[in-house]
C-alpha cells in the first residue's frame, strides 16, 4: 500500500492526500512535519534528505516534491483523466503546476508564513504587504486565463488544478484584503464541490 508522510494542514501534502482522494487510491499516512517532527530522524532523511514533507512510499519506491509525487500517480492511475494522454493538453496541466510552484507561492510564501505562522510581534509588515501585492498581481494572470475555462487546462479537472487549489484555498480564506477576482472564485467554488476536497484541503491551515 502506499505509505505518505506528512501532516494533514500542510499545503504539500494536502495536494497529495487531494490526488489520491480522486483517484481512490487507497494509502496509509504517518504524521510527520510541523508539530510532529520525524523529519529529521535518520530514517526520514533516508527517504527524503531534504526534510520536508510529504514523502513517499509506493512499493519500495521513495519519491518527494509535492508537484513530482501528484505528477507520479496520476501518470500512474489517473492516465487519460487527471493525467491528460494528450501531449498538449498534458504539457498545459504541467505548466500551471509549475507556475504555482515557481511563481505562484514564490509569491505567496512571505505573506502565508507572517501571518499564519508568525507571532504578531514578530511579523515584518512591509515584507508581508510586499508578498500579498506580488501574488495579487500573480493571481490576476490565473484570474484571466480561467474567463472561458471551468478548469486550467479548459473543461476537464487535472493533476494543474491540484497543485494549484491548495494556495488558492489559502489565499481566499486568510484574513487580508484582496482584489476582485470573479473569475478565480467561480473555480475554486467547483473544486470546493469536489468531496476529495473537501476531505483533504478544506480544513484549518497552519
Amino acid at each position: 500500500m502506499l505509505k505518505i508522510w506528512g501532516r494533514t494542514n500542510s499545503v504539500n501534502v494536502q495536494k497529495v492526500l487531494w490526488c489520491c482522494g480522486e483517484l481512490e487510491i487507497p494509502y496509509e499516512r504517518v504524521d510527520a512535519g510541523g508539530q510532529f517532527g520525524r523529519t529529521g530522524e535518520p530514517d526520514y532523511l533516508a527517504m527524503n534528505p531534504t526534510g520536508l514533507v510529504p514523502t513517499i512510499v509506493d512499493d519500495g519506491f521513495a519519491l518527494w516534491e509535492s508537484n513530482t509525487i501528484v505528477r507520479y500517480l496520476c501518470a500512474k492511475h489517473g492516465a487519460g483523466t487527471l493525467w491528460p494522454e494528450d501531449p498538449v493538453t498534458r504539457a498545459l496541466a504541467e505548466k500551471w503546476m509549475d507556475y504555482q510552484l515557481g511563481t505562484l507561492w514564490v509569491a505567496f510564501r512571505a505573506a502565508f508564513l507572517g501571518l499564519v505562522r508568525t507571532p504578531p510581534e514578530q511579523r515584518d509588515m512591509d515584507q508581508i504587504d510586499a508578498s500579498l501585492e506580488g501574488t495579487a498581481r500573480t493571481l490576476s494572470l490565473l484570474d484571466r486565463h480561467l474567463a472561458d475555462k471551468e478548469y486550467v487546462v479548459g473543461s476537464s479537472f487535472t493533476m494543474g488544478d491540484i497543485a494549484l487549489g491548495t494556495t488558492a484555498y489559502r489565499w481566499l480564506n486568510m484574513e487580508i484584503e484582496r482584489p476582485e477576482m470573479p473569475n478565480l472564485v467561480a473555480w475554486h467554488d467547483r473544486l470546493s464541490g469536489r468531496p476529495a476536497y473537501q476531505r483533504s484541503v478544506m480544513v484549518p491551515f497552519t
